[in-house]
């Protein structure tokens, strides 16, 4: 199932990006960071509370996701590289995997594996010492 994440349950806010940027670093905000509040969102309650439950840093004890983006000088690309991971989160947490069901090998594969199991158990025994009777 695809749930599509409502932009009116995301919270963004400005923030100065780190690391090295020239003279333009201290005077322009161009990193995003993002809030979604868990519980306050229009998932589903079973999503909510597998979100909850998941073991990721990004989602604190209040059940709140923080994602910062900072890769890009726009701050537009920025918000769209911190929507688009917290779809990824989210689709991640709602994947299911299919569950496994136990099979036997067949009877075929069987006689396979103890023909070849033989076969190298024979190549071993000739290297033993030889023996001159």
């Amino acid at each position: 199932m695809n749930y599509q994440v409502d932009e009116s349950d995301v919270v963004f806010s400005a923030i100065r990006a780190q690391g090295a940027g020239g003279q333009n670093v201290n005077k322009v905000s161009n990193a995003i960071h993002l809030r979604f509040d868990i519980r306050q969102s229009r998932l589903s309650d079973d999503l909510k509370e597998r979100l909850l439950h998941w073991p990721d840093q990004r989602i604190s004890k209040e059940g709140v996701i923080i994602i910062k983006a900072q890769a890009s000088r726009s701050l537009e690309a920025n918000r769209y590289e911190a929507m688009q991971r917290l779809q990824a989160l989210i689709d991640q947490v709602a994947h299911r995997p299919k569950a496994r069901r136990a099979t036997k090998p067949s009877w075929g594969s069987q006689q396979t594996r103890m023909d070849k199991k033989n076969l190298r158990g024979s190549i071993k025994s000739l290297r033993g010492k030889v023996r001159i009777d």
